[in-house]
């Protein structure tokens, strides 16, 4: 099997972050983390797609300011979104008059982008680059299952969509936080064909990248604090459990969710939260955070994306489902 983990040896590094969240999430465990809340998720918008490019924007220039930089020190903007054709992002980069590459990897595109910035960085072309993502919980509904006024019927397996964007200024120029490596996920199809459990199609997905980054980097689970998946929530978690013991590899004491993390039990999300902000707020706000006041010095997120439409799953097609891996460590003084 080919490596596909990437080492960076001190030439990428995490700067400036900016999150922006709806109502649900800031009333939510993690809400002192983020930069920008709105009270409903019209975000002073008159429809669910100009909210979700409200956010976006936000995100992104938050982030180059908490940077301490200027739109014109960006050299590329790294975005992408859940709505059809990349629609949010290419939207809100009319605003930027900044390179921009649209990426789509469905749930796992905060860490794809974020890992293209990085190869990128890593060339010695650019030196900084915004990695950004959104997602709204309305607007996805709209597109991949019902819209919300439907007031249609749930599964307790099914994962709520976050409403909110992060990005992140990566860069070459030396900060607290390195980004040391990143591991490129691999297609897998487990044959699960209901939509209403991506947390659980999506678990091989991630296992598979999470064995497959200790190979490559013959390290063993303990040598982060963390190991951090998007948005498997509770179903998809607990499968990602048995998964990586029957592997042997044990890793229920590292393991967090950030579908978990962002709602408490007590908020009506089902399973949990999703979505391609999920992964996005959750550690450009909080596991940087957790970085910075040194609670943990290395952490390994693992962004999961399920690759479907609805079109495919009318077709009674199977969900192929992706997971990339971004670690991030402490800087030695």
């Amino acid at each position: 099997m080919k490596k596909a983990t990437i080492q960076f040896n001190n030439t990428v590094y995490l700067k400036g972050t900016g999150t922006a969240v709806g109502p649900l999430e800031k009333e939510g465990p993690l809400g002192d983390y983020f930069d920008r809340d709105y009270k409903d998720n019209y975000c002073d918008e008159k429809n669910w797609e100009k909210a979700e490019q409200r956010l976006l924007n936000d995100a992104i220039t938050i982030s180059i300011v908490n940077s301490g930089l200027n739109n014109e020190d960006i050299d590329l903007i790294l975005a992408g979104d859940l709505i059809n054709q990349n629609v949010i992002s290419n939207y809100v980069m009319r605003d930027f008059d900044t390179p921009f590459l649209g990426m789509y990897g469905a749930c796992s595109t905060s860490m794809q982008t974020l890992l293209t910035a990085s190869l990128l960085i890593n060339s010695q072309v650019f030196t900084n680059i915004v990695a950004a993502t959104s997602s709204h919980n309305a607007t996805a509904e709209r597109q991949f299952r019902y819209p919300t006024e439907y007031g249609g019927q749930k599964p307790k397996t099914m994962t709520y969509t976050v409403t909110g964007a992060g990005a992140t200024v990566a860069t070459s120029k030396r900060t607290s936080i390195k980004i040391s490596s990143a591991t490129i996920g691999r297609v897998i199809d487990s044959k699960q064909k209901n939509p209403n459990d991506m947390g659980g199609a999506m678990a091989p997905a991630a296992s598979d990248t999470i064995i497959r980054h200790l190979n490559d980097l013959n390290i063993k689970p303990d040598y982060y604090d963390m190991i951090v998946t998007g948005d498997l929530s509770d179903v998809g978690s607990k499968v990602l459990l048995d998964i990586m013991k029957e592997e042997g590899y044990e890793i229920g004491r590292l393991h967090q969710d950030c579908g978990k993390l962002i709602y408490s039990d007590k908020q009506p999300v089902f399973a949990g939260g999703s979505g391609c902000a999920c992964c996005a707020v959750v550690t450009y706000g909080y596991i940087k955070k957790l970085l910075e006041i040194d609670k943990i010095s290395k952490v390994l997120v693992v962004a999961t994306g399920a690759l479907l439409n609805p079109m495919m799953m009318l077709q009674k097609e199977t969900i192929p489902c992706i997971a990339h891996a971004v670690a991030f460590e402490k800087e030695v003084e």
